[in-house]
């Protein structure tokens, strides 16, 4: 049996990435029915009592195994284990930051942690911290990530051969193949995000969905400064932060005239890729195939 399967519960190895605001619990359970391993996103939530109105929403649309992620900087992560261990999580992710705080007190309460890691030398470190698996993260994908950042291809076979526990692939993932292309890599499983963005259980808008659709591979650039920076769509707002004074790119009418044209709309390279709106159902079984 697959490792990670085995780790989470589920038929698939497929984690749905943890995307701030928009993890919300009908596309989360909305995964998990489907076979993959839904995600609720911690770090944009005020509290403990939101995170449990959030469980509990997901608890009442599916009866499968679900996740939560945590970020290592966020202080109110220590205060979620307790009620993620309570409420029968079986694993977690972490990201943003060591794990090593978290790690003794997941263990405690029997939780699996997989963190999330940029290079190989960051998942020696989140092994010996004691995750129990590790997703690799490539520079293809959506939202946050460093300036040192490394190619899915370049990256998964790198940390695969660092560590000894399960590697799951993440960046640049839309559809079979390169669902297949990460297991040739030597990852055991895939984190999925913008794929994700444009399900029809998604609450992003209508409008977001469209420019994604619309979107070819070099419709993203990075955003930011020092060591932290996002991906996003370069949408007119986002030009402007780049110091573009004319928007370019085939996008220019749909993000000049939309309501996204004021918008970051942090999203992966694999945009190029998508062309439809799918249920969930349909974006994992047509990977999986």
């Amino acid at each position: 049996m697959n490792p990670v399967c085995k780790m989470l519960g589920t038929k698939y190895p497929i984690i749905q990435g943890a995307m701030a605001n928009i993890s919300n619990p009908e596309l989360v359970a909305a995964v998990s029915e489907a076979g993959g391993y839904g995600l609720l996103a911690s770090g944009s939530l005020s509290g403990i009592k939101e995170l449990e109105q959030q469980m509990e929403a997901v608890r009442k649309l599916t009866d499968k195994p679900f996740g939560v992620n945590l970020m290592a900087r966020n202080p109110q992560s220590k205060e979620y284990v307790d009620i993620i261990g309570d409420f029968g999580i079986p694993a977690v992710t972490t990201s943003a930051g060591s794990p090593t705080e978290l790690g003794p007190l997941l263990n405690k309460k029997g939780i699996k942690m997989i963190h999330v890691v940029p290079n190989a030398a960051f998942a020696v470190k989140a092994e010996a911290a004691g995750a129990d698996a590790v997703v690799a993260e490539g520079m293809e994908s959506g939202g946050l990530q460093g300036n040192l950042g490394v190619t899915t291809m370049v990256l998964v076979p790198a940390v695969v051969d660092a560590v000894k526990i399960p590697v799951l692939a993440a960046g640049g993932i839309a559809d079979r193949r390169g669902y297949r292309a990460t297991f040739a890599l030597g990852a055991q499983g895939v984190q999925i995000g913008t794929a994700f963005m444009v399900s029809k259980e998604c609450i992003v808008s209508e409008a977001f969905k469209e420019l994604i659709v619309q979107a070819v591979e070099t419709d993203t650039s990075l955003v930011g400064r020092g060591r932290v920076f996002s991906r996003a769509i370069r949408t007119p707002y986002v030009a402007g932060i780049l110091g573009q004074s004319e928007y370019d790119g085939d996008l220019h009418d749909i993000a000049r005239e939309g309501e996204t044209s004021n918008m970051m709309v942090s999203a992966g390279q694999c945009v190029g890729l998508l062309r439809q709106i799918k249920s969930v159902k349909e974006i994992i079984e047509e990977m999986v195939a």
